[in-house]
């Protein structure tokens, strides 16, 4: 029986769940003023959380910790002044399209989506550089070295030394992955939704430590397992042949997903086919069936709902079913006569005795749920029905040929372009147990050759699903030696997205129905991260000189066009990126609307922006509306633009840039 506490309540230890719902990595267990084992703050890392400089400090305490991973944390936690450009002519149906493919750096990319998809991504997958050459920051053939990575990154000080040395050394090795993995993991937490799931595909360099740093991340209570992925057969490393692969799984908080998650069980396609033609073969003779299917049948041992089961495959009227055992789990605990359908003599009885009541019994034999052998000389079975125990629980353990997934890459694209790719399907099928369904959102931010957006395209494909998916790949160039390049790939991006638009053609192709074929969404909307579209004047306007004041035309660059100043309010104002966007010509000026009237937008420089126009747009009732600042024809009609949406549209927001 539960006590009373019989005390007010304990505000430590409310305020402690209160930081773990927020930076779950700042609780960590350590010893208490009574001596025992507790639940801790981590002072000095939430210190480091709230903080815009490294915060020094120490204390003994069971954690993961490297040189620079306060470093990492700062990164992760900096704010930067970017943008995301649209590239439209790279784009499949830009304008209707729900998917996005973002080319940058992912650390800035997850920035950029922080305050837009917090919280709403429900899977995130990915397939981060496994470490296995040193002073990389990514690898396989599109690698880019750290050195470029740190002055791509201004990590370097005013002499141009690199602010945390880099050598050979295992610890450094470990440490440099380590800072690169825990930033992004860490942005990446704010993106899933409460029920949320990440998968991070990896090898035996650094499973172990990525465990430790995902446990701190999303909490090791939030550890889901992880499945060993058999890919290959080689057999060319001393000690012992490494020869699968691992998928980590964390949830983003266990109360919100119950892990309710199955798959179809291997080979049922392949057995239910069989099967119809064994029927058609023998008709109703079961034991010609049995006979001709026994051996075959046992090419798919993972179907079989009865482990280590000798009888395989029988069949009536219900289906196909398993004989299983019947007898008791313990010796004499049922015992009673069972007659024989046929011969009308007492069965043979199992040595422990029945397992079920002898009422029981009597029931499952009127509802043909025992299977009995040619005459009493033999045991009767359960029937366990293969359409009964299609499912099962995700399993630990998956075989799939890696040069499977190579292969029909290459045959995809026409050449051999891009190295070791994952498996499209086995994703797919890992998707589909995880039940992403709807509109569920998929976040792959290593995307690689694009097999994520392959898989929930697939998925799609198969049972008219409309998932989503938001793709981020750092535009690194081809070798010009290497096969991509000679095609016309300048950049692993050209690679992925070449991938997308023919596997979008081959899935809409083999589409019988009309109806699901013009449902499928097989676009993208390209987008590239850069510079932000706003002139430093607009940052930091007190810096700036009257003279030089005078010469600006605006406060946008001069380079960026309407549609960049789209984005970047989309972006600002925490809009979907992939909403539908449509453009109208109103009174002679160019008007972007989003989503019909979630957001409408006016970027026309000219001036002609006068109050017949600002109530034109009032009268649409949007729920949002920004002008540039340029527009405005006079200072007075810009005064007046509030006043007017207050009196026509009192519930659209106003801005203007």
């Amino acid at each position: 029986m539960e006590k009373l506490k019989m005390h007010s309540v304990n505000f430590v230890e409310d305020n402690i769940e209160k930081i773990r719902q927020i930076f779950p990595n700042c609780i960590t267990e350590g010893i208490g003023s009574d001596g025992l084992l507790k639940q801790l703050v981590d002072f000095d890392l939430l210190k480091q959380e709230l903080s815009n400089v490294i915060v020094d400090g120490s204390q003994e305490r069971y954690q993961i910790n490297w040189a620079g991973k306060r470093e990492s944390l700062l990164t992760a936690n900096s704010p930067i002044a970017k943008s995301l450009r649209p590239i439209i002519e790279k784009s499949v149906n830009f304008a209707e399209t729900k998917n996005l493919y973002i080319e940058g750096d992912n650390l800035d990319a997850l920035k950029l989506l922080s305050e837009t998809y917090l919280s709403k991504v429900k899977l995130i997958y990915i397939d981060p550089p496994y470490n296995t050459r040193s002073d990389f920051i990514y690898k396989d053939d599109f690698a880019e070295d750290s050195e470029a990575y740190f002055l791509r990154t201004n990590q370097k000080d005013d002499q141009g030394q690199r602010l945390v040395a880099l050598t050979d050394s295992d610890g450094r090795k470990h440490s440099d992955w380590l800072s690169m993995m825990y930033s992004r993991l860490k942005l990446s937490r704010n993106l899933l939704a409460e029920d949320g799931v990440i998968l991070i595909s990896i090898d035996e360099n650094e499973v172990h430590n990525l465990r430790k740093i995902c446990e701190e991340i999303f909490g090791a209570a939030n550890y889901a397992g992880e499945i060993v992925w058999k890919n290959s057969s080689k057999n060319d490393q001393a000690y012992i042949s490494i020869q699968h692969e691992y998928l980590l799984c964390f949830v983003k908080d266990k109360a919100f997903n119950s892990g309710n998650w199955q798959e179809k069980k291997e080979g049922l396609d392949e057995i239910y086919k069989a099967f119809e033609q064994f029927k058609k073969k023998h008709g109703s003779d079961w034991k010609a069936i049995h006979k001709e299917a026994l051996t075959w049948f046992k090419q798919f041992p993972e179907a079989n709902p009865i482990s280590n089961s000798s009888h395989y495959d029988w069949m009536d009227a219900n289906g196909i079913y398993f004989p299983a055992d019947i007898s008791g789990p313990n010796y004499g605990q049922y015992r009673y006569d069972v007659i024989h359908p046929v011969t009308k003599k007492v069965c043979k009885e199992p040595a422990s005795g029945w397992r079920y009541p002898e009422t029981t019994m009597k029931d499952r034999i009127a509802q043909n749920l025992v299977h009995f052998g040619d005459d009493e000389t033999t045991v009767p079975n359960n029937k366990t029905y293969l359409k009964n125990t299609e499912f099962q629980s995700v399993s630990s353990v998956k075989f799939k040929d890696g040069r499977v997934a190579s292969k029909g890459l290459k045959a995809l694209l026409g050449g051999n372009y891009f190295t070791n790719p994952k498996d499209y399907e086995f994703l797919s099928q890992i998707f589909k147990a995880l039940n992403l369904q709807g509109e569920d959102i998929v976040l792959d931010f290593f995307s690689g050759s694009g097999t994520t957006a392959h898989a929930i395209m697939h998925l799609n494909a198969q049972d008219g699903g409309a998932r989503k998916f938001i793709l981020v790949q750092l535009p690194e160039e081809c070798d010009t030696k290497s096969s991509a390049f000679k095609a016309g790939f300048k950049t692993i991006c050209d690679i992925g997205q070449a991938r997308l638009k023919k596997a979008g053609e081959v899935l809409v192709s083999g589409l019988k129905d009309d109806l699901l074929r013009d449902k499928l969404d097989v676009g993208f909307r390209v987008l590239r991260v850069d510079s932000s579209n706003m002139a430093e004047v607009y940052y930091n306007p007190d810096a700036v000189s009257q003279d030089l004041l005078s010469e600006q035309e605006d406060n946008v660059c001069s380079d960026r066009t309407q549609e960049d100043l789209l984005f970047q309010v989309l972006l600002d104002w925490g809009v979907d990126l992939a909403l539908p966007i449509s453009t109208e010509t109103i009174q002679g000026k160019s008007v972007f609307f989003v989503d019909q009237n979630a957001l409408v937008a006016c970027f026309d420089k000219q001036g002609g922006v006068d109050e017949d126009f600002v109530k034109e747009l009032a009268k649409r009732q949007p729920l949002r509306v920004v002008f540039r600042d340029a527009c405005f024809k006079s200072d007075s009609v810009k005064i007046n633009v509030e006043q007017i949406f207050k009196l026509l549209s009192p519930s659209t927001e106003v801005k203007c840039i």
